[in-house]
């Protein structure tokens, strides 16, 4: 079956009325602005923390055919992040095989060399240099993302969701744990991806919702 057919507009994920009704209602993606307020921390929580991959996500929207939003994530996400009074560094590693669209044969296409490429590049990869606070609860990370082989410097909108002490979790999820939200667009013609350029559009809008356990407790 062509790509055509598998990017054709019966198949699309959400037809236009449907996205608007999602899009206003909060449903397609994570925004910085429904995120919950900030629970203060229970103590200090400066520390290095392991990415918990079970409440942790990476999705992403697209345009297609002018007319929709298309919906996608990554199912295989790893890394960690170190909090200090100093810097704030943050290392997330996202398997490309693992994208997942809600359709096998678009996803196997998207895996392969016109899209991801996935087997020659396995890996995207975001590793930040800096951290910019804008608020209380807010900020911008600056750092290089990993992409097709092509690496880019990306800005992310932060929203620090909550801190604390969580105890009523069993291992491995409990402990002190802490989670953000974050925001961002790419254009995947920066990286080296432009195939279908009147179909899919260039801009992705990226919905990242991190949650992380501190590993020096």
């Amino acid at each position: 079956m062509s790509r055509t057919i598998l990017f054709q507009t019966r198949r699309r994920l959400l037809a236009p009325a449907l996205s608007l009704v999602l899009l206003s209602a909060g449903f397609l993606a994570p925004t910085l602005s429904h995120a919950d307020s900030y629970k203060t921390a229970t103590g200090d929580p400066s520390g290095l923390y392991r990415i918990d991959p079970d409440h942790t996500s990476v999705t992403f929207t697209v345009g297609h055919a002018g007319v929709a939003t298309a919906v996608g994530r990554f199912d295989k996400v790893s890394g960690h992040y170190l909090l200090s009074k100093d810097k704030t560094d943050v290392d997330i590693k996202i398997a490309a095989n693992s994208i997942d669209t809600n359709h096998a044969m678009r996803d196997k296409d998207l895996r392969g060399p016109d899209f991801l490429d996935a087997k020659t590049f396995p890996t995207l990869r975001f590793v930040s240099h800096s951290y910019k606070k804008t608020g209380k609860k807010t900020g911008i990370l600056t750092g290089k993302l990993t992409l097709h082989g092509k690496t880019r410097t990306v800005r992310l909108k932060i929203h620090e969701v909550g801190a604390g002490l969580v105890s009523a979790l069993p291992k491995p999820w409990g402990g002190y744990l802490s989670g953000y939200d974050a925001e961002g667009t790419i254009k995947r013609s920066d990286f080296g991806v432009t195939t279908y350029p009147g179909m899919i559009g260039d801009t992705i809008h990226l919905y990242i919702s991190v949650e992380g356990i501190r590993t020096n407790n």
